[in-house]
């Protein structure tokens, strides 16, 4: 987040692990937004325009969710937080892939796009991701889950990929290159990221074999040999 509103809680009472019923890039509609600071001006009408936030990861405090707020700019970035209570309805990404990118690949603006492109192909590709559950996350996530056009021609596909045991080396390898023939195919550079019991790592850091790679956790990012020994 490129500006982020001061926690309405104090550091000794962040849960450790958080509310559970919702996790990092779930697209959550609230029922209304409470101001806890001094928020940008562009906060308001956005949210009047689609009264939806993005989760984030970061600590938060009984009752609240870490969420983060999208303007129309692309630098119009606002991290805050939200009464679970205002939460009527919640998007995961794998939940994007059936009925929601049916309807946007049937407008011929939004079809044509090469991240939506790019994401129908994959869909119909059994063999990248095989049985792992994976869906869009991003710009193409929000504009899926509230059907506002969000996506340009210019934007990348971000993909989350639960991966809650061992990817091996060769695997990950495997799927980096099929991802890095779609996207020459589609034209959209493609961004997908792991979700690990150590948090958010990225595809492509750990396809490359290096030592350590980062892991994006709520309480802070943090550089780990292996993802998942803990």
């Amino acid at each position: 987040m490129r500006v982020c509103a001061a926690a309405p809680f104090a550091p000794n009472d962040a849960l450790i692990a958080g509310d559970l019923r919702w996790q990092a890039h779930d697209i959550v509609r609230l029922r209304q937004l409470e101001s806890f600071d001094n928020e940008p001006a562009w906060v308001r009408a956005a949210f009047a325009r689609a009264p939806f936030a993005v989760v984030r990861r970061a600590q938060a405090a009984a009752g609240l969710v870490a969420v983060g707020l999208r303007g129309a700019a692309r630098n119009e970035r606002y991290g805050t937080w939200a009464r679970s209570d205002d939460i009527e309805a919640v998007f995961r990404p794998e939940a994007l892939l059936a009925s929601s990118l049916d309807s946007a690949l049937r407008v011929a603006d939004r079809a044509a796009l090469p991240v939506f492109v790019a994401l129908d192909v994959l869909r119909r590709d059994a063999s990248c991701f095989g049985s792992f559950i994976w869906g869009p996350t991003g710009s193409v996530g929000f504009e899926l889950a509230t059907g506002k056009p969000t996506a340009t021609a210019a934007s990348d596909l971000d993909l989350l990929i639960r991966m809650p045991n061992h990817l091996s080396l060769d695997e990950a390898q495997r799927i980096q290159a099929k991802l890095q023939e779609h996207s020459a195919y589609a034209g959209a550079r493609i961004d997908a990221q792991l979700e690990t019991p150590a948090g958010g790592v990225a595809l492509a850091e750990y396809a490359s074999g290096k030592p350590r790679v980062m892991a994006r956790h709520a309480s802070g990012p943090r550089l780990v040999a292996d993802p998942w020994a803990l």
